[in-house]
């Protein structure tokens, strides 16, 4: 079969797209024919090398993979043989990676696809969405009526966290550019600021949580805009990797900085989210992402555009040989 693979670590001309072996099959696992995969920015970050992580023999690259079930190992019984499924947590941890025919996938990070679905927008949304629901649920636990700030709003991850917060009853106000504030109201958004601009020089709102998609804010910023006991949670960086801030303020009104990032979050913690998010699925909420999809045989030109910011606000999905772009 047919998969993107890496032999050592390095730019994305360190893919290639070529023969492997069929996986065989494990205890508790199931064999998925792979009808598309999300390329993320952290498939970039496995490849390179910026996040260490134990990589399965060959390498396969990617994560976020929507196919059909092939066969299952004895004692699998929640999934058969035809059923459409999904996973996002495939090519890190020593698993197999999603960019290949077929994939070995384990049967506890395994969740169906809703009947009535788009496969492709869904695979391209689980990233994002996933992320944005453990961090919501477990990171933050965010409860109806806390003031919620979601800095970068307007990005495929911000678009989800407002979509998610707004449903968990929190008052969502959002940053972003003026042309996105309709796009952001739409979603759930109760206030919409310019991100040219401070939060505190166009509202006097406090926040309970603050997420900056973008790490372009800050940090002291929005550690000022907190109300006492809220917390800031980062999932990315700024460019220069370096944030200050006043210690004595930040730790007399008791306040919070939490990271994540989802390669670190657990079996259950993906399984809950999954549970919150197959039904929003279903009902059409978060797929809106504006798709972009190519062959297997662009992986590399893929991974060089997400690198170099040529996405144009897309989300990539490649496809396999034996599938219609």
């Amino acid at each position: 079969m047919q998969a993107v693979t890496f032999e050592q670590l390095g730019g994305p001309e360190a893919l290639r797209l070529r023969e492997i072996d069929e996986p065989q099959l494990r205890a508790n696992q199931v064999l998925v024919r792979v009808q598309a995969v999300a390329v993320d920015h952290v498939d970039t970050f496995v490849r390179s090398g910026a996040f260490q992580t134990a990589l399965a023999t060959p390498h396969v690259v990617g994560r976020d993979l929507v196919g059909t079930v092939l066969r299952v190992a004895a004692g699998v019984t929640n999934f058969a043989v035809g059923d459409l499924v999904w996973t996002n947590s495939a090519g890190y941890d020593g698993r197999m990676g999603a960019t290949a025919e077929m994939v070995a996938v384990a049967a506890d990070r395994l969740y169906p696809v809703p009947c009535g679905v788009d496969a492709r927008q869904l695979v391209a949304a689980v990233h994002s969405a996933a992320t944005a629901a453990i961090v919501l649920q477990d990171v933050m636990q965010l409860t109806r009526g806390q003031a919620i700030l979601i800095e970068g709003a307007a990005g495929n991850v911000g678009r989800k966290f407002i979509q998610l917060a707004h449903q968990l009853g929190a008052v969502v106000t959002t940053t972003s550019a003026a042309r996105d504030f309709d796009r952001c109201r739409q979603l759930g958004s109760e206030l919409t600021l310019d991100y040219h601009e401070p939060v505190a020089s166009q509202c006097d709102r406090q926040f309970d949580h603050i997420i900056d998609t973008s790490g372009k804010v800050p940090l002291q910023a929005n550690l000022a805009a907190l109300n006492q006991g809220g917390q800031v949670t980062l999932i990315t960086a700024p460019a220069d990797n370096h944030f200050t801030f006043d210690v004595r303020q930040f730790y007399m009104a008791q306040k919070q900085i939490s990271g994540f990032v989802i390669s670190h979050a657990t079996d259950d913690q993906l399984a809950r989210a999954a549970k919150w998010l197959n039904p929003q699925f279903a009902a059409g909420a978060l797929l809106e992402d504006d798709l972009n999809c190519q062959p297997f045989a662009a992986a590399a030109e893929v991974h060089a555009a997400l690198e170099q910011g040529r996405d144009h606000h897309q989300r990539f999905v490649l496809v396999p040989p034996t599938e219609k772009i």
